[in-house]
């Protein structure tokens, strides 16, 4: 099989917030380096970082302060975040947001007096989200973008990883096995770092936010490159995705944190307010709170006529509304919906997954030259992210990793003999759809999505959770035993749809053999059968890895290095907004 070479000094998988952010800190902290960035679809059209609404959160108000960002996030994930990390976020929230300002030129909303306006998010103890209307995502993307073309990062758009070359002499990494979409053919990538920022997305789910194209295609590789991954049963439900029914890709969408934020009311379908049923803060409850009461009042059938529930906003007024969500509004509108002036139908739908890969403060993970940052990581989040850490933990960590693999590019980056046999394995693993019969493999994703909807979802038990792992099992066998009818390999969509859907049969396995680990409730992850949050003191994470395609799992003790439960950092209270 030809494979078509090509070297470069920093590789970077994915062009969201943290691999645009480190092809700038790259470049900046380097300028002689040449920088490669590799999506597998279109720079800054793809990626999870385009899609956030809601905004960034950063301790800038009056009265609050890095403390209690990081205690709002620490006691959010359930006491599971790894602590060092979670302090870097928050601390470096704020170096990074006046740098998107000042360097990146990002317009965000200012009140009157010239500070940035920051809004209310669930779960925190301060209104702290900065933000541009309920657009965030779109403006930070298309400013990255303009700078990353600006300094003339080499792009190599539509060009799928499949595989993590390792060296032959097992001394790190030395590159990346893709797909040129665009013609079909095999390239090799060698480099002297590569940061894997290609940011996961829970799109095994029946209702899911990501686009189809997000489905773990970097973690799958990360555990085939046998590193460590955890929290990877900590999959992150929004409560209010858009249930637009069976005929628009819309349905899953989310409708952003703030609309409850801001006031909004969640109804059954008997017009029935029900949040307070389930937690006093109602509406404002954090995410995973939010999407059991929605989940229970379905499985309660009380519900719309697609089966969901309603949020409502026509309350604080249509025309107020429509001015704070514009984005919001007309994307329901497209829909045939008034989010404005009526009621919405809305389903827990799956978000974001708090698990990943094991990684370093600097962005190094175990393999020598490998870095990793954004939604590819775990332990910033612990059992539950904060609406609105998400994005600053991508452009944190994907700046810091920038400036991590420009200093050991200058330090000690070599060209690494790559490991040519693990390279004919990746593209054996891409040519066997071809080697088998055509099937109908989108009947399988449903499948596959309807399983874990039902047997790994908002609300688990170890009875379901086996039954899904079963069934996951056969999913995976019925791939195995269908194929991809070869010929023209240009943009062979049916190809990559098989290839994502191995990706998202290999983590569904790792997310379910998790969920069953954690005997306990924390966060994201909520067991019917242990329903109580066992001892914080005690508390573990799961570490997952693989050993000749076997999954193996182990719990580890959490480091409370900075503070214990039962502890705080906010020495003396003082009257705070509810957010």
């Amino acid at each position: 099989m030809n494979v078509e070479n090509h070297k470069t000094d920093i590789l970077i998988l994915g062009t969201g917030g943290a691999g645009l952010f480190a092809a700038l800190h790259a470049k900046k902290a380097n300028p002689s380096l040449q920088v490669t960035v590799a999506v597998k679809g279109l720079l800054g059209k793809c990626g999870c970082t385009r899609m956030v609404q809601g905004g960034y959160n950063v301790a800038l108000s009056s009265g609050d302060s890095v403390e209690r960002h990081f205690m709002d996030t620490i006691e959010g994930g359930k006491w599971l975040p790894r602590q060092d990390l979670a302090w870097r976020l928050v601390e470096g929230a704020i170096e990074r947001v006046r740098e998107l300002e000042n360097e990146i030129g990002c317009f965000f909303d200012r009140n009157p007096d010239g500070s940035l306006h920051s809004k209310a998010f669930a779960g925190q103890s301060f209104d702290r989200t900065v933000h541009k209307a309920d657009l965030t995502g779109i403006e930070i993307i298309n400013r990255l973008m303009e700078q990353v073309r600006a300094v003339e990062a080499e792009e190599l758009e539509e060009h799928r990883a499949i595989e993590l070359i390792p060296a032959a002499d097992g001394s790190g990494i030395a590159g990346v096995l893709f797909i040129d979409m665009r013609t079909g053919g095999y390239r090799f990538v060698q480099a002297k770092a590569v940061l894997l920022a290609t940011g996961a997305g829970p799109t095994m789910y029946r209702y899911h936010t990501p686009s189809g194209d997000k489905t773990c295609d970097g973690l799958a590789m990360a555990l085939r490159y046998v590193l460590k991954v955890r929290d990877m049963e900590m999959v992150q439900f929004h409560p209010t995705g858009l249930l637009g029914g069976p005929d628009t890709r819309m349905t899953g969408t989310v409708l952003e944190e703030g609309l409850r934020g801001a006031g909004g009311y969640l109804l059954n379908g008997d017009g029935e307010r029900f949040m307070t049923n389930y937690d006093p803060r109602g509406e404002r409850a954090t995410r995973d709170v939010v999407s059991r009461g929605i989940y229970s009042e379905m499985r309660a059938n009380r519900t719309g006529p697609m089966g969901g529930v309603y949020i409502q906003m026509s309350h604080l007024g249509p025309e107020k509304v429509a001015k704070t969500f514009p984005g919001m509004v007309n994307r329901c509108s497209d829909c045939g919906f008034d989010l404005a002036g009526g009621k919405v139908e809305v389903v827990p739908t799956a978000h974001y997954l708090m698990g990943g890969v094991e990684f370093n403060v600097d962005g190094s993970t175990a393999s020598p030259g490998l870095y990793a940052a954004g939604e590819d990581c775990g332990g910033v989040h612990g059992a539950n992210r904060l609406g609105g850490n998400g994005v600053a933990n991508s452009t944190v960590f994907g700046g810091i990793a920038g400036d991590s693999m420009a200093a050991f590019v200058q330090r000690e980056g070599v060209w690494r003999e790559p490991n040519k046999s693990v390279i004919a394995r990746g593209i054996e693993r891409a040519e066997y759809p071809f080697s088998k019969a055509a099937g109908r493999i989108h009947e399988l994703r449903d499948a596959l999505a309807q399983t874990m909807w039902d047997d790994v979802g908002v609300l688990r038990n170890r009875g379901a959770m086996e039954r899904g792992l079963g069934a996951v099992a056969q999913h995976r066998d019925a791939l195995r035993n269908m194929g991809v009818a070869d010929g023209d390999r240009r943009y062979n969509v049916t190809w990559h749809d098989w290839l994502n859907l191995e990706s998202l049969v290999d983590i569904s396995k790792v997310i379910t053999i998790s969920a069953l680990a954690r005997e306990n409730s924390r966060g994201a992850h909520y067991r019917e059968d242990f329903p109580e949050t066992g001892d914080l003191h005690t508390s573990c994470y799961t570490r997952v890895g693989t050993v000749e395609d076997e999954v193996t799992l182990e719990m580890v003790p959490v480091s409370f290095d900075i503070v214990k439960p039962g502890e705080s950092l906010i020495e003396v209270e003082t009257e705070t907004s509810t957010a």
